[in-house]
């Protein structure tokens, strides 16, 4: 259980405290930490209170809250996906989550989740492959080069034991950006000119790619058996990147069904098409990957426990570590009953 300090101050994580504490731990350590944590709540799935996200549309993105508890912690996430963003030198995706006590609903953690989100993201992709993926796969097809790029190529190499990472973007300047960052980082890059040449020899693919659209960013001939994709790019109504016959030749598996169908690639699906949910798989309860030529798809979305497990996994390391400050931002009368009089002193 979270104990709340009887003190009105909550622990705040800055970006600049992120950004130290990342690299303090190392960003490959960071995702293979999330990945065991994330496991750990995925094995404990019942426990939890579960729905989609609480989402806000328009032509041009999406606001979204996160919310989730297990009974003992409740946490949410407020994000944004505008694609548009970037046009006007703004960033796609922008986040920042909390941590509460149950049994007082006191926070006890606020913290940014924009590169937070990029790590936990990475790691739930890795850990997917880690239970999907064809056994001994080194290569990886990363299509779509922009801000994730990076978090998934070192996510991949950390948890799945991935060496060569074959960039494509649209965007030659994106795949030049994304080679750059990802130079002396043990990998072996390769830059491609088409998605086509990007694909050549890869066990998996990832997609991650940022436009709202029904886009087509891998066709049903361009998949072959015993490849594993990573669906990462579609994560909201109108928005995906694989050709609906791909679906129809892969085993699917989905973080929660009642939000996937709503923004993953299922979403062009009839209501019952059939998926399994990865939880059953980390927890025993169902196989994953059974045949060497299966094609096995993890249409991730992002869920609500997800970020509940980054944000528990940064507050423990906030003793360790000491980047954070403290935020006044409870109003803490001496009697609780007399919160006008507070006011009424501070004159």
């Amino acid at each position: 259980m979270i104990a709340p300090s009887r003190q009105a101050y909550v622990p705040f994580v800055s970006v600049e405290n992120m950004l130290r504490l990342v690299l303090r731990l190392g960003v490959e350590t960071v995702i293979r930490d999330l990945v065991a944590e994330i496991e750990a709540d995925f094995r404990r799935w019942p426990l939890f209170d579960k729905t989609p996200r609480v989402a806000s549309h328009s032509d041009i993105g999406v606001i979204e809250l996160m919310p989730t508890s297990d009974g003992e912690s409740y946490g949410f996430k407020y994000v944004n996906g505008h694609p548009s963003n970037t046009k006007q030198g703004l960033q796609t995706v922008t986040a920042f989550g909390l941590l509460a006590d149950v049994a007082t609903g006191y926070p006890v953690l606020l913290s940014e989740m924009t590169i937070l989100t990029a790590l936990r993201t990475a790691a739930t992709s890795a850990m997917a492959a880690k239970w999907l993926a064809p056994a001994g796969a080194t290569t990886m097809a990363l299509i779509g080069n922009g801000a994730q790029a990076e978090f998934q190529a070192l996510g991949f190499k950390a948890v799945c034991g991935v060496t060569e990472i074959r960039l494509y973007d649209i965007d030659p300047a994106a795949t030049a950006k994304c080679a750059r960052n990802l130079a002396n980082q043990g990998l072996q890059v390769v830059s491609c000119k088409t998605p086509e040449e990007a694909i050549l020899g890869a066990q998996i693919i990832t997609t991650c790619t940022a436009d709202k659209q029904y886009a087509t960013i891998l066709t049903d001939n361009m998949v072959g058996a015993g490849v594993h994709i990573n669906a990462v790019g579609g994560d909201c109504p109108g928005k995906t990147e694989l050709h609906k016959d791909i679906l129809l030749r892969s085993s699917v598996f989905v973080e929660y069904p009642e939000q996937t169908r709503i923004e993953g690639e299922i979403q062009q699906m009839p209501a019952d098409f059939a998926v399994t949910e990865l939880w059953e798989v980390i927890a025993g309860q169902t196989k994953g990957r059974s045949d060497p030529r299966e094609i096995t798809l993890f249409d991730s979305v992002g869920f609500a426990i997800e970020d509940f497990s980054a944000l528990r996994y940064i507050r423990s390391k906030l003793a360790e570590t000491g980047l954070f400050t403290q935020l006044d931002m409870i109003a803490d009368p001496d009697d609780p009953r007399d919160l006008f009089g507070m006011l009424l002193r501070a004159a």
